[in-house]
């Protein structure tokens, strides 16, 4: 996964998966899920991001990976 923000263009862009995209769709105006072959959505564009989500939220970006059995089995 690989989030990138554009300040001159204010748009956020959320890659869930290295995968080529065949289409979009628009969820909301300004907001746009990228998607594979499959139909599976791989990105999300979000426009006028700082806006959406408000002042200071994209100085910083935090990733949190849920404790859960699935990934506690998948250390071991």
């Amino acid at each position: 996964m690989r989030i990138t923000y554009d300040p001159e263009a204010d748009a956020l862009y959320i890659e869930l998966k290295d995968a080529e995209a065949e289409d979009n769709i628009d969820l909301e105006p300004g907001m746009t899920a990228d998607l594979d072959k499959e139909g599976h959505i791989i990105a999300i564009e979000i426009l006028r991001a700082s806006k959406r989500l408000g002042p200071g939220s994209l100085e910083e970006v935090s990733f949190t990976r849920a404790h859960t059995e699935q990934a506690a089995a998948a250390a071991l």
